[in-house]
């Protein structure tokens, strides 16, 4: 016999406790406050599905009565209706069917609870990914996370229905016949019902807590296989690059591998469950029958009796299997939404504070105050870097990789939170204004323009979705690119493939201008937002940068110095200090950090030529 080791209990308390944390999550998802509609319709459900238990329980008398009819055993064998053998089958029909009427009257009054459900939970779990913050979901992969919520919120969809449509129901219509055996027949019945009821809840319970932990060995390999499918898709172009075709499938088939060698060990574990309980079940039917039939050879039970003692043991069976696949499902549901679950209690870490007012911009200003950050406290990315960036001005931030440039635009945009200082615009502490205000007044063009796997005049729109279609097309040829999508077979609804692969790097950044110029923001961030491209196209888009610049506060994050020569001040950052600051012919003539820096560009560049 196996001995639960201390680790596994301690795995079984924590799953029980986790499954108990996740239906309190669920129920209020049945029972809402608001909108009472909600309410109403569960009563209803509840109250079909007592009717259609209790027509249930009462359908085996009038077998019994049709059978004793027909076999002329008792004096009151048409007791029920006044009827004979042919109206008690008839009213014996009828009885099944309204239990079947009323089952499907209960799934239709609970759909419409069970829908409102699975999409509000979804639209919570989506609202809460997007809301967590930028260093979340740069540990955490894509595909897992489609996964995990897939999974989940059919879990929930799953425990919905069955909680209230399953357990509770089964308890009532095993009690019910539990009542009936003991009065019309003896208590003797009822004991050998209870005993086998019993073994067979256990067994199940435990064998299937057991399966619960292979399965969830099952689904971390199914989210592995899952991950590296998807990360290897997103990196077509790179695996065909370096011929690594062999090798990512090497990859996934080694994924797939520990899943199926899981999967083996599941339906083993399922085929040794299935068999222990039809074992258990059979053995109680036969022991109830065997009882029912010397009955009927001693005269106190008639064949009507032994039809309805069968009739009450194939309805505990039916729904005793059904416990079995039901038990294992909700536990495989609770497995899945825990994690679902996990991820809705994963707490966001940039948030906005209680009764933060919304960011007024009057000028533009940008600054930072002796500002200090680091994404691992081991491991410091700025140290005091005071930056001032005035009304209308254009700074470009430079430096070697690593310096702070990249961090300065993601503090900016409050995607992370400053560990020391202060970073300000117009006077305002970013940190207490509202995210979606500090978001709605700074426009991003960054180096490789992502695009929605949409039409072209879809991703220009998303930088205002309620502007005009003139609006849209005066952005795109502010941005030198109409032409070229006039020019199209499809026009603006030409669709630009998953992350704009159809579209040439050029292409792409010229829809990013067009998008952020619809936005009209007062406040630029350019985050190297021309270093992907050649050297032609890049001084097309510089111009294009610098006319969308005017009037605007803008902060250029920029690798090749030449792109930022007409900066109004230029900040050199390395290792997350400011070592020099000012126009680029000043830095020139100091002779230090930038003017090193030119130098060598220049002569890489001439090399190149």
């Amino acid at each position: 016999m196996r001995r639960t080791t201390t680790t596994d209990a301690a795995l079984d308390a924590e799953a029980r406790k986790s499954g108990w944390r996740t239906v309190r999550r669920v129920v209020p998802y049945l029972w809402p406050s608001d909108p009472a509609w909600v309410r109403r319709r569960v009563v209803a459900a509840m109250l079909a599905l007592l009717l259609s238990k209790v027509i249930a329980v009462g359908t085996p008398f009038f077998y019994k009565a049709a059978v004793d009819a027909l076999a002329g055993d008792g004096t009151d064998a048409a007791w029920m209706l006044g009827a004979g053998a042919i109206g008690l089958t008839v009213a014996y029909g009828m009885a099944r069917l309204m239990t079947t009427g009323f089952q499907q009257l209960r799934d239709v009054a609970f759909a419409r609870v069970g829908q409102r459900a699975l999409r509000t939970l979804a639209l919570e779990t989506f609202q809460h990914i997007h809301a967590l913050s930028m260093r979340y979901h740069l540990t955490r992969k894509t595909g897992g996370l489609s996964r995990i919520i897939e999974r989940g919120v059919k879990g929930v969809e799953f425990l919905l229905r069955f909680m209230l449509f399953s357990i509770g129901p089964l308890v009532l219509e095993l009690a019910m016949i539990g009542i009936v055996l003991a009065v019309v027949f003896d208590v003797a019945y009822l004991a050998v019902v209870v005993v086998t009821i019993a073994a067979y809840i256990v067994f199940t319970f435990r064998v299937t807590e057991w399966r619960v932990r292979i399965r969830k060995i099952m689904n971390d390999q199914d989210t592995d296989a899952n991950q590296k499918a998807i990360d290897s898709l997103l990196n077509f172009e790179t695996v065909k690059y370096f011929g690594a075709e062999r090798r990512e499938a090497g990859r996934y088939d080694d994924a797939m591998a520990g899943y199926e060698a899981a999967a083996i060990r599941t339906s083993y574990s399922l085929a040794f469950l299935n068999f222990g309980q039809a074992m258990l079940i059979t053995g109680g039917l036969v022991v109830v029958m065997v009882m029912a039939a010397r009955g009927v050879q001693a005269g106190t039970l008639t064949v009507g009796d032994f039809v309805m003692v069968n009739a009450y043991m194939i309805q505990i069976t039916m729904p005793l299997n059904f416990l079995g696949t039901v038990y294992r499902e909700i536990r495989q549901a609770l497995v899945d939404m825990a994690e679902m679950f996990d991820l809705l209690e994963q707490p966001p870490e940039v948030r906005d504070r209680p009764g933060a007012p919304a960011l007024k911009v009057s000028g533009g200003e940008v600054r930072l105050d002796a500002v200090s950050f680091s994404y691992d406290a081991a491991r410091p990315i700025l140290r005091d870097v005071t930056v001032h960036v005035g009304a209308g001005q254009t700074v470009a931030l430079v430096g070697p990789s690593g310096s702070g440039k990249s961090t300065i635009g993601r503090l900016l945009f409050r995607f992370y939170d400053v560990t020391g200082g202060r970073l300000c615009i117009d006077g305002q502490d970013v940190r207490e204004v509202t995210q979606d205000s500090l978001h709605a007044q700074i426009g991003v063009v960054p180096q490789d323009t992502v695009l929605f796997n949409d039409t072209i005049f879809y991703n220009i729109a998303y930088g205002r979705p309620d502007a005009t279609r003139s609006e849209i097309e005066a952005a795109a040829r502010a941005a030198k690119i109409h032409d070229f999508i006039a020019g199209l077979p499809e026009g603006y609804d030409t669709k630009v493939g998953e992350r704009g692969l159809k579209l040439s790097g050029g292409e792409k950044q010229r829809v990013g201008i067009a998008r952020t110029l619809l936005k009209d923001p007062p406040i630029l961030l350019l985050d190297e937002a021309t270093s992907a491209l050649d050297s032609e196209t890049e001084r097309e888009i510089q111009d294009e940068l610098r006319a969308m610049g005017q009037g605007r506060t803008v902060i250029t994050i920029a690798h090749r110095l030449s792109t930022v020569v007409d900066a109004d001040r230029i900040v050199v950052l390395e290792q997350g200090v400011v070592v020099e600051e000012g126009r680029h012919e000043e830095l020139l003539a100091r002779g230090g950090r930038y003017a090193a820096m030119w130098q060598r560009q220049a002569a890489e560049e001439e090399q190149a030529a």
